[in-house]
């Protein structure tokens, strides 16, 4: 369920990202999901935690997103639209919002990596850049 809380810091593994544009930090923790793959059938499924923490002084709204997903086999897939998880949330100063994720893969392997667009209240946007992390199966 996402949340809107003071900060969540995400724990660090060598497989997650951490970056930050204008100061909107994005932190992305991956994990596979053994439990509801398949790799005898070509299907591996991955989640992913992202943390989106304000960082700067100024008020910002996520209003959409857009991700690239690269297999094993160097196949893309891109991912766009409003918002996040049904919702295009505000965050003040300081501000974290948190969500999970899944994507499905048909090799053991990929990345991901992407941007967040984001609004300010005088109406500038810019795009949060999320940093390629790694599903891994193994």
């Amino acid at each position: 369920m996402p949340s809107l809380t003071p900060t969540s810091p995400v724990a660090p593994s060598k497989h997650a990202s951490d970056s930050t544009t204008e100061g909107v930090r994005i932190q992305v923790e991956p994990s596979y999901l053994a439990s509801k793959s398949k790799p005898a059938l070509g299907r591996w499924i991955f989640g992913y935690r992202v943390t989106i923490t304000n960082e700067s002084d100024a008020l910002v709204q996520i209003i959409a997103r857009r991700w690239s997903i690269v297999d094993a086999d160097g196949d893309v897939e891109t991912v766009v639209g409003e918002g996040i998880v049904g919702q295009q949330p505000l965050l003040r100063c300081g501000e974290s919002f948190e969500y999970s994720s899944f994507a499905p893969l048909e090799t053991p392997w990929g990345t991901m990596e992407g941007s967040f667009t984001m609004s300010r209240k005088d109406g500038t946007t810019f795009d949060a850049r999320i940093a390629r992390f790694y599903l891994v199966s193994t």
